[in-house]
Formats: structure tokens, C-alpha cells, sequence
């Protein structure tokens, strides 16, 4: 069966009434004054018309979103959409181009405005909320451009800090400095409740940190340890310390940056990450199937913009 059968794949109309159910299910909501369902349609092919006496300002379904000013049709949006969300790994620009049959600059720049829609806010609450256990680690990926390469070494590369909370199944990932305590503590402090139980290896960086929390518990992989068990005794349960489930998160996101996007420069990491964060917080094994992940990640669009100028002067040409 053809993945792009059904109709809002192929025909703009009907792309358009599918993006306005999902950002619009109240009914046309004018972008420039906030009100809901007091407009009407123009002549113009999905052009509304803000009936506010004090706006009376036209409007369409992609105003106020990342795909505004889009000149590429919206059946194709949707369809981009759809693959980046139903691909584990991601999808290159390259393959975006081919299969949409547009250019790859187009397609380079489609796909970033998406993993912006994936870009998700605060955590709330934050994690460990309720005595949760928390699992805290980091890694790195590619190299600093410009600088040599280092075998054997991280000095580098661009590290990344990952935690992930073992009750909702949540995972936040941060692009940082370096993994240096000045770096790592901040954000685990900003991200995790005082009631969780912090779970990480024996890297210094998270010996005073982890003293904040309700306990603290490591493994020693330097001694080929990667999970022990403990029992609680108030619950009378026996309970894994690990980072093995963040270890699974790196492989796919490791998998995905090298087999599929091969390069990320470092100013454009965060929203690699973002998108790998969305589709693992939003997995088939949460009960997110390919279909309503795609609904999630439109959503997500309202109210987001990536321009092709970005207001410190960068121009797209200058990010490739």
C-alpha cells in the first residue's frame, strides 16, 4: 500500500483542511489578535478574514507557524511531516529531495523548521517528581568543526547531557560546553525534582549534585559494571541502578547522526537532538503510533518561527 494514499498527501485542499483541524479545532483563530472563530473565508484560497471590528486582518492556517511564508505546497508539508516522524533514525535533506521531488535546499530548510515544531518547552513537573527514579549521563558526538582530529579523545567533540525519567519515560537532552560539573549541574538542578533518586556512573561531576537529591546510586563501568540491584525497604521491592536505558537512547541517536545525517555542524545540534527527543518521548511503545505522531509534531508548529535570516545576521546559506 502506498504510504502517501490518503488524500491530504496528495491534494493541496485537502492538506489544507487537515493542517486547520488540527492547529484550528476551534474554528479559524486570527494569529494577529487571538480570536477564535470569528472570521470568515475570502476569495482567496484559504485566506480568512478576522471579523474584529479593531483587527479585520487576513490570515491562513501556516501564519504563525514554522511553515509561514512557505512556498512549497502543503500536501508536501504534510508529507515530510510524516516521514521525519516515522522514521526511528531521521531522514536526510538529500532524501527528503528525492522522494518529494523538490530542491535540497528546500527540503535542508523543511526539515529544520520541522524539528523546530519538535522542540518541546519547560518540563512540568520536573522529573523524579514523586520519588521517581532518574537517569543522568552524557556523550558526544562529531567534533568541533575546525579542530583535528583526536583519537582516543573527547576534547574534541560536542558533548551532550541526557537525562531520562524512569517512570513517564521521558528523556531531555542538552547540548552543553562541556561535561564539566560547571556545565552538568545547573541543568540537572533546573530539570529534576529534590525527591528523585539520581542515578548515574562514578564521573565526579555528579558526586555533589547527587547529594541534593534523595540518594544518589552509581555504577562503576570501569569495572565492567553496568547494572546491580537494591531493595527498598519501605516498598519491599527490588529496584535496577543503571544508565543502561539512556545508553539505549544514545545508540539510536548515534546510529541516526552517523548512517543518516553523517555531519551536524554544532550550531544546528540542538535541534538534531530535539527531533530524536520527540521521537523517542513519543515511541510506538508509549502507544504513539506514526499517524499521531505526525498530528503532535504539526501541533507543535503553532507559534514557532525559523526564518531564513535569523535575527544575528545569519542567512541560510551561511548555516549550511
Amino acid at each position: 500500500m502506498d504510504r502517501f494514499s490518503e488524500e491530504h498527501f496528495r491534494n493541496d485542499d485537502a492538506a489544507r483542511a487537515w493542517f486547520e483541524g488540527m492547529l484550528w479545532p476551534n474554528g479559524p483563530t486570527c494569529p494577529h489578535c487571538g480570536v477564535i472563530d470569528h472570521a470568515y473565508p475570502t476569495k482567496r484560497r484559504g485566506v480568512y478574514r478576522c471579523a474584529e471590528k479593531a483587527c479585520r486582518k487576513d490570515f491562513t492556517v501556516t501564519m504563525g507557524t514554522v511553515m509561514e511564508r512557505s512556498h512549497i505546497a502543503l500536501h508536501k508539508w504534510a508529507q515530510a511531516f510524516h516521514l521525519i516522524c516515522s522514521s526511528k533514525k531521521g531522514v536526510s535533506a538529500h532524501q527528503l529531495h528525492r522522494t518529494m521531488d523538490i530542491t535540497h535546499r528546500a527540503a535542508w530548510f523543511m526539515a529544520h523548521r520541522i524539528r523546530e515544531a519538535m522542540r518541546a518547552g519547560g518540563l512540568a513537573p520536573p522529573m523524579g517528581s514523586g520519588g521517581g527514579a532518574v537517569e543522568a549521563d552524557e556523550t558526544y558526538i562529531g567534533r568541533v568543526k575546525g579542530e583535528p582530529m583526536s583519537q582516543g579523545t573527547t576534547h574534541h567533540k560536542n558533548a551532550v547531557l541526557a537525562l531520562l525519567d524512569r517512570d513517564t519515560k521521558q528523556v531531555c537532552t542538552f547540548h552543553v560546553e562541556s561535561a564539566r560539573a560547571d556545565e552538568v549541574v545547573p541543568l540537572i538542578n533546573a530539570n529534576l525534582s529534590k525527591e528523585a533518586h539520581l542515578m548515574t556512573d562514578q564521573a565526579h561531576r555528579f558526586v555533589k549534585v547527587g547529594e541534593t537529591f534523595a540518594s544518589h546510586e552509581t555504577v562503576d563501568h570501569s569495572w565492567d559494571e553496568y547494572v546491580r540491584y537494591a531493595s527498598d525497604v519501605k516498598t519491599r521491592t527490588t529496584y535496577a541502578i543503571s544508565v543502561n536505558t539512556l545508553e539505549g537512547y544514545f545508540s539510536i541517536f548515534k546510529r541516526g547522526m552517523k548512517g543518516v545525517y553523517q555531519h551536524c555542524s554544532e550550531k544546528h545540534l540542538h535541534r538534531y537532538l530535539a527531533e530524536f527527543d520527540f521521537r523517542y518521548n513519543n515511541r510506538s511503545g508509549l502507544g504513539c503510533e506514526d499517524g499521531e505522531r505526525a498530528v503532535r509534531a504539526v501541533k507543535g508548529a503553532s507559534g514557532k518561527r525559523l526564518t531564513y535570516r535569523q535575527p544575528n545576521g545569519e542567512s541560510h546559506a551561511d548555516a549550511q
